[in-house]
């Protein structure tokens, strides 16, 4: 039957819809994205109650949405279905009676003088969710001071990210929480002196001057912490390159990310200096512009954003079209390979390694890889061989300094590698490779993977790589030029291993050849180095035992 799906309990306020993931007559399932609302504060994803059938759109990009309102109308599948979000108008207006009740309190306390500064608590508001979410970023430290709605941290969780404000203007005494993280509503966060915090404005001068109201508030909900951002004057953008804190939210970070924009570069225009989409926008084009106008001395600052576009097409005069947006992931990953591309000198070195050994020791494993719940693929092997690589050849493991006088050799061997999903390329990361068992890599690929393929990898799991391994095996090819993923500086490509005929000095034996691809950045790793790199590991992958010495 037929069932009006309406916006659930988003935790404050309303957001705007940035994305639209559904439409008339897809099939969806359970817990399925809908649509993502930005507001402010956060950017979130609406999952579906149910699994079903859009019978009809009721909203459009753009449109602004509260908690209660209309989403679309859905032919469910089964009797079973979540309750529907109670509209927003028959929430209790909680809300207001604390804010009453302070101010009928401090009315005869007005001649009393301001009070010394007071340290209060700031916990974690109302996060529309009975669960817990991850700290993906702590934006003050003890000793700061801070302005009234200035963000503190930033949260993620699977389905939305989002800033916390401070409640009121002050000094931090003590950082509490720290980076990853799981907080929930309520949960301490820091200590904050606040100035003159006892007496609260009359009455009078509170109507005449509502802008101005003094007496900090505990931030016991998303909506109480957003109020002052609403009702104070837009405060001013920070100078261009300054070192001052930057506002804005985590769809504009992504965004400023994807161009590499450095923010503190984008005049604010939001409130309290919060720095907007279209700022970003703006800064871009103008950077844009500037190329043309001096593609001499732009070339190297915009990183190629000069070069003239390929020319639109209509394509519909030719024969039928069709056009099918890219995923938000495929986006993403395009202006990242892009970026890379356009930013590393990319030279490919080509090998093979006979894995015959190999092979034949992986398969007589395969009963111990099973008694310990594991599967042993070629990919722990790999990994173990790159990981022991990385240590011997350190420039490998290593990243060009922002000056481009240095490399940053790093100390520990953290390994990606790509997972094809439907939605994307994603690239899992693997934490002290060389430090763990092929069993237990085993273990944690398949786990990251399985991840990746149902959007389940957090923040962490994707970071920190020091090298990546891309493997095309399974599909088929005989060799491929990866892209290296910056900051890192080279990627290993493998292909489909086939039996081959190999001259043995006397006659041609049957051998199993392992094609290697490794594209390597041109500043930091030079042909000698990358061949001799390629040949070590085929002798590493054809006697795997030499590990060992």
């Amino acid at each position: 039957m037929s069932e009006l799906i309406r916006v659930p309990d988003i935790g404050s306020g309303e957001g705007e819809i940035i994305e639209l993931f559904v439409k008339v007559g897809d099939r969806i399932e359970a817990d399925q994205s809908l649509l993502t609302l930005e507001s402010d504060k956060a950017s979130m994803e609406i999952p579906a109650p149910k699994a079903g059938v859009v019978k009809e759109l009721k909203v459009k990009l753009g449109d602004r949405l509260k908690e209660g309102d209309e989403l679309l109308v859905l032919e469910a599948e089964g009797a079973d279905s979540a309750p529907e979000a109670p509209a927003a108008e028959e929430k209790p207006a909680a809300a207001e009676k604390p804010a009453d009740k302070p101010a009928e309190q401090a009315a005869p306390a007005q001649a009393a003088a301001p009070a010394a500064a007071s340290v209060q608590d700031i916990h974690v508001p109302d996060i529309g969710s009975s669960g817990k979410a991850k700290i993906i970023e702590v934006l003050v430290k003890a000793g700061d001071t801070v302005e009234a709605d200035q963000s503190l941290i930033t949260l993620e969780s699977d389905k939305a990210s989002m800033e916390i404000p401070s409640p009121a203007a002050g000094v931090v005494k003590e950082v509490i929480c720290k980076l990853d993280d799981e907080v929930g509503t309520g949960d301490l966060i820091l200590k904050l002196e606040v100035a003159g915090a006892a007496p609260a404005a009359a009455p009078e001068k509170a109507a005449s001057e509502p802008a101005k109201a003094e007496a900090p508030a505990k931030a016991d909900s998303a909506a109480e912490a957003k109020a002052p951002a609403a009702e104070a004057p837009a405060a001013t953008a920070p100078a261009a390159g300054s070192n001052a804190k930057v506002h804005a939210g985590p769809a504009v970070r992504q965004l400023a990310r994807e161009f590499g924009v450095d923010l503190g570069a984008v005049s604010a225009s939001g409130p309290h200096g919060r720095i907007l989409k279209e700022d970003v926008q703006v800064y871009v084009k103008a950077m844009m512009q500037k190329a043309k106008e001096a593609p001499a001395a732009a070339a190297g600052a915009t990183g190629g954003a000069g070069i003239p576009p390929i020319p639109a097409v209509d394509f519909s005069k030719f024969g039928e079209v069709e056009e099918v947006a890219l995923t938000r992931l495929m986006q993403v990953g395009a202006a990242n390979l892009h970026r890379s591309w356009l930013n590393v000198p990319h030279v490919t070195q080509f090998d093979s390694a006979d894995i015959t050994e190999l092979e034949a020791f992986r398969v007589a494993q395969k009963a111990v890889a099973e008694k310990a719940g594991v599967k042993l693929t070629v990919l722990p092997l790999l990994l173990k061989a790159c990981a022991f690589l990385l240590k011997e050849m350190p420039d490998f493991n290593s990243s060009l300094a922002p000056s481009g006088k240095a490399i940053i050799r790093k100390k520990y061997v953290n390994v990606g590698f790509a997972v094809d999903t439907p939605d994307g390329l994603l690239v899992p990361v693997i934490k002290n490779v060389d430090q763990k068992s092929l069993l237990q890599l085993a273990a944690e690929a398949a786990a990251l993977a399985e991840k990746a393929r149902t959007k389940k990898l957090s923040a962490d799991d994707m970071q920190g790589a020091c090298f990546t391994i891309s493997s095309l095996g399974h599909i088929g090819g005989t060799g491929f030029t990866p892209i290296v993923n910056a900051p890192e500086v080279a990627i290993l490509g493998v292909s489909k291993a086939t039996m081959q005929p190999v001259w043995d000095g006397k006659a041609f034996q049957p051998k199993l050849m392992l094609p290697l691809s490794l594209s390597y950045d041109h500043r930091v790793i030079n042909g000698a180095a990358a061949a001799r790199f390629t040949k070590r590991l085929g002798d590493v992958l054809t006697d795997i035992r030499t590990l060992l010495l």
